[in-house]
């Protein structure tokens, strides 16, 4: 029994479930959320979290000009988490279209090392921005006042194709996506029907008050009844007697 263990092992070996979970934590901070299977979500969830603490402690550091300490955490998260470079989103279809010689050159300096704050250089309209650097300037300063707790998870209806696995969205607090930014769905039929009833009962109401406050000052309120339509008179005209002619005999047969 697996008492008193307190990590998944996802079917695979320890360097595979590394690499894994270092993979979909670079994809988190590079997108704010991801979609994977739950028990991926929920294995993550303690990884990524363990990772943004440090980074706020790095921050802490290094504004109390702790240089050791402040290095000391740099270190951990690159061992943990590795490095990678992340390609600004407005530059990714030109990325796509690059030689590979081209990509070396956005990605790393002559010296070879690789570039951190992804911000233009010399002719280089872009480069490549690091996923520490990431994590630390960007993605760690909004939790400096929140202990703990950097991540939501939610559960879909659905599941994978294939293996029917549950998936979930694991995102970092504060990147979901804002109610005023949603197109609002049109009304549905039933929307529809149940709208014409409320102002249909509205309008019986009104009536209802108008004839009672008529009532309550004597005066009565005029019925609305439909007209009916006139007889047309095509009689001819009365004769001398005041006899009308209608026309029809009368005369009983012999």
């Amino acid at each position: 029994m697996r008492h008193r263990i307190h990590h998944r092992k996802l079917n695979r070996t320890s360097e595979h479930r590394k690499a894994l979970l270092r993979n979909l934590s670079q994809n988190l901070i590079e997108h704010g959320q991801i979609t994977t299977t739950l028990p991926k979500a929920k294995a993550l969830r303690p990884f990524i979290e363990r990772l943004v603490t440090l980074a706020v402690e790095a921050r802490k550091l290094a504004a109390a000009n702790d240089t050791a300490g402040a290095l000391g955490a740099r270190r951990t998260i690159h061992k943990l988490l590795g490095d990678r470079g992340l390609i600004p989103k407005d530059h990714r279809d030109s990325y796509t279209g690059m030689t590979d010689a081209h990509r070396a050159k956005t990605t790393r300096m002559l010296s070879g090392r690789r570039y951190r704050t992804g911000e233009p250089k010399g002719r280089l309209a872009f480069t490549a921005e690091s996923v520490t650097h990431r994590l630390i300037e960007t993605v760690a300063p909004r939790y400096k006042d929140r202990p703990g707790g950097y991540t939501r998870l939610v559960r879909l209806p659905s599941r994978r194709i294939g293996d029917c696995s549950p998936l979930a969205v694991l995102q970092l607090v504060g990147d979901e996506e804002a109610p005023v930014s949603l197109t609002k769905p049109g009304r549905s039929a039933r929307r529809r029907r149940a709208d014409a009833r409320y102002s249909m009962a509205v309008k019986a109401a009104k009536s209802w008050a108008k004839e009672d406050r008529a009532i309550e000052s004597g005066v009565e309120a005029p019925a609305e009844t439909e007209e009916e339509p006139q007889d047309v008179d095509n009689s001819e005209p009365q004769g001398e007697g005041g006899n009308v002619d209608s026309g029809d005999d009368q005369t009983p047969a012999g």
